[in-house]
């Protein structure tokens, strides 16, 4: 932002993809006994990604943006925050080197989510 001189970063209060800070620490024993992020959401009762991004498109809006460079590798934020109001002009990918750590995490969101995620 700083070489393009100008940008916002948004914050949405959506932890855990959308099902809360203590649902995402639920999540995350389900997890540590062998079950994927999606596996561990859906155990819990929900879908794999309740995140809404509607009031993303109402921030941009009050803000005067009407298009943007969309930092992201989610399919679903792309889609969310597509309006008749805001353009996306394009999606810029951010991707980390998969390690042994982060490998099974990151195949799950390309596989079960769609991320779009070259390196995996």
């Amino acid at each position: 932002m700083a070489a393009e001189g100008r940008g916002v970063v948004l914050y949405l209060h959506q932890e855990g993809r959308g099902i809360g800070l203590a649902n995402k620490i639920r999540a995350y024993a389900l997890q540590d006994r062998g079950r994927d992020t999606v596996e561990a959401n859906e155990q819990l009762g929900f879908e794999a990604d309740l995140r809404d991004y509607t009031t993303a498109v109402h921030m941009f809006q009050l803000l005067g943006v009407k298009s943007l460079r969309l930092m992201s590798n989610n399919p679903r934020k792309l889609e969310g925050v597509t309006a008749d109001t805001l353009v996306i002009t394009e999606r810029v990918p951010l991707e980390v080197e998969p390690s042994d750590a982060n490998r099974r995490y990151l195949k799950t969101k390309k596989d079960k989510l769609g991320h779009q995620l070259s390196s995996v």
